[in-house]
């Protein structure tokens, strides 16, 4: 539970550390991992993780919208160009279409090199993040998450060779 909170603290203070942090004790697959959208209570992470430059998890409860997010095996987000407002709440409904696992990391772009790069060396790393998800072929999943600053926030899939083959993508902040 400390390591949790440590984590989710760190989440909103120093992004490129929360992406290295969290529950990492392998297989990466999340076996038993069937997160639908709203399965999650979000109340203790709203009150202890404060804004960062790319957002902060989102309260299902008060979601403004819902984008379908689709990862395949041509190394794709479908879309991979995502616009939203500032302040907007955005569920992600993340849909694996592959037969190989895909993951969907929210972060700047550095910190997604440089948990890709975490991730090459240790590559049995398991997320229970609020700004990730991780799916294996055919599952469906979710992340709520609010930007709250313009700008431009990215998005990839950390699994080796993923990001590097283009799985990457964007969300526009106006």
């Amino acid at each position: 539970m400390k390591l949790k909170t440590l984590s989710i603290l760190i989440l909103g203070v120093l992004p490129a550390i929360a992406l290295a942090a969290g529950e990492h004790a392998g297989g990466h697959g999340m076996d038993g991992h069937k997160m639908m959208p709203g399965d999650h209570d979000m109340s203790a992470i709203e009150k202890t993780a404060p804004a960062s430059l790319t957002g902060k998890p989102g309260d299902p409860a008060k979601v403004d919208r819902t984008i379908e997010v689709t990862m395949d095996d041509a190394m794709r987000f479908t879309p991979d160009n995502i616009s939203v407002k500032a302040g907007e709440t955005v569920r992600f409904f993340v849909r694996n279409a592959g037969k190989i696992p895909h993951e969907m990391v929210i972060g700047s772009l550095d910190d997604l090199k440089a948990h890709a790069d975490m991730m090459r060396k240790m590559p049995g790393m398991e997320h229970a993040e609020p700004n990730m998800i991780t799916l294996k072929a055919g599952q469906r999943g979710g992340i709520v998450w609010q930007f709250d600053k313009s700008g431009t926030v990215d998005f990839a899939c950390l699994i080796p060779g993923h990001m590097e083959a283009g799985m990457m993508g964007k969300v526009i902040v106006e």
